[in-house]
């Protein structure tokens, strides 16, 4: 679920039929073994990265907005999700502070689209290299530290199929690309670059759906973005939505398993909306997220996306007490704190 104008998947979906895995419990660490650590693709060698878009649309600066909800949820985030569009530079001041917090520093996911006003296929000619070139200016003076960066998330709702519409599914990996290979040649070499998808059936069964892809040399990291509609019980249902409809369709987690088999995975946004009916279903879905999330290996960074606002509802994690108590207790496991984020 992205900002107003970014635009977001809040799709419905069937429930899941993963099957449980085995989970076996950590080996013991030898004495003198090196502690866990993250890879220079930002890869966490041990459990995965805890982090959050924080209260959206409340208004609320970025700094008010992290630091209000790592005091709520009791624990502190890996990775701060942000986002920019256009002309903006980034990161900016306030976000660098935070990522460069002494006593406790985090890592950013930056979500980037670059215009409204130019199609793909325009951006993919050059039309912003001009706004590339400044973007690279500012990140090689102000931010050598390593990041995650998304563009034009969530891409497959803007896609016109039609000839000659410069937004077809090919003229956005072009884009993609093209955006990359130009931030690399103007010296951005500590962006981690990451192909965010919808993470929605009902887009992934479109026939040009596999035409999105950029290239394994341009993208580091596969995201999906899955929010618990009514259709969705629970972690298991959300990471692998499925629908009758589309019978084909294995679901998120297992496509990317076996599409991206050597790439991490990030569910780059997830939020559990409100049921009237049933206010006990966001304290059981983050129950079920804790005693599941270890069936899923592959990913490595599970970022909330945190709103009383968003556009389907309210995703705000502390809505109940039960809710709040279920969640700080997903934050604070110890999968999500094995790794230390880098200091800068």
């Amino acid at each position: 679920m992205a900002m107003v104008v970014l635009v977001a998947a809040c799709s419905t979906a069937e429930g899941s039929d993963v099957l449980p895995v085995p989970v076996q419990a950590p080996l013991a660490r030898p004495a003198g073994a090196p502690a866990c650590t993250a890879t220079t693709r930002l890869i966490p060698s041990c459990g995965a990265w805890w982090g959050m878009a924080p209260e959206v649309f409340t208004g609320a600066s970025v700094e008010q907005a992290l630091h209000g909800a790592e005091s709520r949820m009791g624990a502190p985030a890996d990775v701060l999700h942000v986002y920019h569009r256009g002309s903006e530079l980034f990161p900016t001041a306030a976000e660098i502070r935070l990522a460069r917090d002494p006593a406790r520093p985090r890592l950013l996911m930056i979500n980037w689209k670059p215009s409204f006003d130019h199609t793909w296929a325009e951006i993919a000619e050059g039309a912003l290299d001009a706004r590339i070139d400044r973007l690279a200016g500012h990140l090689r003076r102000t931010f050598p530290e390593r990041f995650f960066l998304t563009l034009h998330h969530e891409p497959e709702n803007d896609v016109d199929a039609s000839s000659g519409s410069g937004m077809t599914a090919a003229d956005y990996a072009a884009m993609f690309r093209h955006v990359v290979l130009r931030l690399r040649e103007k010296g951005v070499r500590n962006a981690v670059v990451v192909m965010t998808y919808m993470g929605a059936p009902n887009w992934a069964a479109k026939s040009w759906f596999e035409e999105l892809y950029p290239g394994d040399d341009v993208v580091d990291w596969v995201a999906m973005d899955p929010y618990a509609d009514d259709r969705v019980q629970d972690f298991d249902g959300l990471v692998n939505k499925t629908r009758k409809e589309y019978p084909d369709w294995p679901g998120f987690y297992r496509w990317m398993q076996a599409r991206f088999p050597g790439k991490p995975v990030m569910v780059a946004e997830w939020g559990v909306f409100e049921r009237p009916r049933d206010r006990s279903f966001k304290r059981r879905f983050f129950e079920s997220a804790l005693k599941q999330i270890k069936r899923y290996p592959q990913i490595k960074a599970l970022l909330y996306f945190d709103s009383p606002q968003a556009p389907r509802g309210d995703t705000s994690f502390d809505s109940d007490p039960g809710a709040d108590r279920a969640f700080t207790e997903l934050a604070r496991d110890p999968y999500f704190r094995s790794t230390p984020v880098p200091r800068p």
